[in-house]
């Protein structure tokens, strides 16, 4: 007898949404507690000692801790009752223990997608868990929340991303909502369960070292304005990745206001908006209150209104959310048994045959990288704000260099270059080659690193800032390998092979994720190998110029070897993906392949060789400044140097004059 499938049981039909609404407020309130662990709070209750492993930590930065690690384990078992109940969702069979029923979720889990997004969010949220119970130093609880965020990547995955026509912007602009989501309500989470500790009304003894409110130790006002920023930073992101997402899935004003799934749209915008009013509130409200005498009672009860009324509308917000998981779109699926060759493999039809005039018209936005761009445009400004703010002089070229590899790498990852390197190996090859030194050129030149330095505030209560993580990581052992001459020209020379003759180079072509990475390692591999030649950034440690010229000349000749190569080869790369996209128009993949082996070797040479002159310049000006040092130091001292340069051989011949006449009065005897 055939089982049941229609029916998964009441179980099942609450249990999923509940668990979900679990697992999306314990991620976010573990990410909320790291965040305020690693950034806001301080490690410590005396600032003097915040570098003793034997230091009493702060009971705010301790309670944080806690909430993290607890949340994390309701993430944990969420994220395990979610695989489950999704699997019987999908199946349509009711929970059971029996052997037919396990063997069926363990070939969900491993075998297909959603099964599988689902078990690695539950190794991360275990993983993240045992971390939050054993680590304490800020390091290490900075990495896990790096490792928190990428739990937040296959929940993008899965979902109706995958059934959207533009499936990789939705992935993209559902990966940041996600962000920014997690950020902002795991922060207000957090707050609010801080609140009784911030304001120093209570002490881990109750007697000594305990604080007064608006005394010394005190940490509302700092805590509240850190947090404030960054949640401005979170609705922005929120927003903006929301207001994208529902375009790529609404595609009509009649669906957006006449479908269910739009109304959904509407409400769960109109209750970001009015969270952002009450973000707006609170920083120019509550904040000044916190800051002023004898108004600490009636600030920590208005900011008490204020976490109440944000949670409130979260909570509502995150229903809706959990509403349009369980929702179909308007916009329909393009999957379809008839689905072209390219379009089963890439996600995306054909585009038009390639001409001249489309290397500017065909744009296709990866929206991970346009919020990059924004976010370092918007960033750079408002850093050089500051600074001119302050008095300081900025030069005007590094903003142009900078404004200009921003809309470069905009171009390169969202424009032609992107749209038909999916399709055309030599259309890659200009997109590779552009990425790893075009682009970086100009974003190298623009010294972002400098301009932070400058601009961002230094803190002195022992928590950790953008400027002292950043000063870190200058600083650290992982810079001073990545960013070692020898290690980065064999980076930026070495992985082109690694990748075009692996697997890497077909998983990112298939996958979202593949080419996510590809770009990102790319990029970076092209600005630490830029950086190290000619950038005026701090580094740990810079090579002499003659061998960052010996290096710029080696890594020319190895890319002509990889031209050469590519030219010459027979075997088509990535065989199974370029031979099967069902082009018709252009060359054959081969020829086609053949060509970007031209390309890897005519165009990847002429920004190496800008490079070059860029160091010969650089140290022409260094022999310049030196010869300067010099006659400046000489104009002071009056030549002492030479001089007692000219008495050490004045006095050598001397030396010389006295052993020859005494040589010769002994040959006279």
């Amino acid at each position: 007898m055939a089982p049941e499938v229609s029916d998964p049981g009441v179980m099942v039909r609450w249990g999923l949404p509940v668990s979900k609404a679990v697992h999306n407020v314990s991620l976010a309130t573990v990410i909320g507690g790291l965040i305020f662990a690693a950034g806001i709070l301080p490690k410590t209750l005396d600032r003097r000692r915040t570098k003793q492993e034997d230091a009493p930590e702060h009971p705010a930065f301790s309670r944080a801790l806690a909430i993290a690690a607890v949340a994390g384990v309701a993430w944990t078992l969420a994220s395990v009752a979610v695989l489950v109940l999704t699997y019987a969702d999908v199946a349509g069979q009711r929970i059971s223990g029996d052997a037919e029923f396990t063997r069926a979720l363990v070939y969900f889990m491993t075998d297909i997608p959603t099964g599988r997004a689902w078990l690695a969010v539950t190794i991360i949220a275990a993983v993240v868990t045992t971390a939050v119970f054993g680590v304490r130093s800020l390091t290490g609880l900075a990495l896990t929340l790096v490792l928190a965020l990428i739990g937040l990547v296959p929940t993008a995955l899965i979902g109706h991303s995958a059934s959207s026509n533009d499936h990789e912007g939705a992935i993209s602009s559902l990966g940041l909502h996600l962000v920014g989501v997690s950020v902002w309500v795991g922060g207000i989470v957090v707050l609010a369960l801080l609140s009784g500790l911030l304001t120093g009304s209570r002490s881990p003894a109750g007697g000594a070292g305990a604080s007064r409110p608006g005394g010394p130790s005190d940490i509302t006002e700092p805590t509240l304005r850190r947090f404030s920023s960054l949640a401005g930073f979170a609705f922005l992101l929120v927003f903006a990745s929301g207001v994208v997402n529902s375009t790529v899935r609404v595609t009509s004003w009649a669906d957006l206001f006449g479908s269910p799934y739009g109304q959904l749209i509407l409400a769960k915008s109109a209750a970001t908006i009015v969270l952002g009013g009450i973000g707006y509130m609170h920083r120019q409200w509550v904040i000044p209150q916190l800051g002023r005498k004898g108004s600490v009672m009636s600030s920590r009860r208005v900011l008490w209104q204020l976490i109440l009324m944000e949670l409130l509308i979260m909570g509502a917000t995150s229903g809706i959310a959990v509403a349009l998981g369980r929702s179909a779109p308007p916009e329909p699926t393009t999957y379809a048994p008839n689905a072209s060759p390219a379009f089963i493999l890439s996600g995306y039809e054909l585009p038009p045959e390639l001409t001249p005039e489309r290397w500017l018209t065909e744009w296709r936005l990866d929206w991970i990288w346009v919020g990059v761009a924004l976010f370092g445009l918007v960033s750079y400004f408002l850093g050089l704000a500051k600074v001119r703010a302050r008095g300081d002089k900025w030069p005007w070229f590094r903003s142009v260099n900078w404004v200009i590899g921003l809309v470069v790498l905009t171009y390169i990852t969202s424009g032609p270059p992107a749209v038909y390197g999916r399709v055309l190996f030599s259309a890659h090859m200009v997109d590779h080659m552009a990425l790893t030194m075009v682009a970086p050129l100009f974003l190298v030149l623009g010294a972002p690193v400098t301009l932070a330095l400058r601009a961002l505030p230094a803190r002195s209560d022992g928590s950790r800032g953008l400027r002292e993580w950043l000063l870190l990581f200058v600083h650290s052992k992982f810079s001073q390998l990545v960013t070692h001459p020898l290690f980065a020209a064999a980076n930026f020379a070495g992985s082109i092979v690694l990748f075009y003759y692996s697997d890497a180079f077909g998983f990112a072509m298939r996958e979202h994720v593949g080419h996510e990475l590809m770009i990102l390692h790319f990029a970076l591999t092209g600005y630490i190998f830029v950086l190290s030649m000619i950038g005026t950034d701090p580094l740990p440690r810079r090579a002499p110029f003659p061998l960052r010229l010996v290096l710029l000349l080696a890594t020319m000749g190895f890319h002509a070897f990889f031209g050469v190569a590519i030219m010459g080869g027979t075997n088509l790369l990535a065989a199974d993906y370029f031979g099967n996209l069902g082009r018709e128009w252009g060359p054959s993949a081969l020829v086609d392949q053949q060509l970007g082996g031209a390309v890897a070797w005519g165009i990847g040479e002429v920004p190496t060789l800008l490079v070059a002159i860029g160091v010969a310049i650089m140290w022409s000006r260094s022999d310049e400044r030196e010869t300067r040092r010099t006659d400046r130091a000489a104009d002071r001292n009056n030549d002492a140097d030479l001089t007692a340069y000219n008495d050490m051989f004045a006095k050598l011949a001397e030396r010389d004059a006295r052993l020859a006449e005494r040589n010769s009065k002994l040959e006279g005897r």
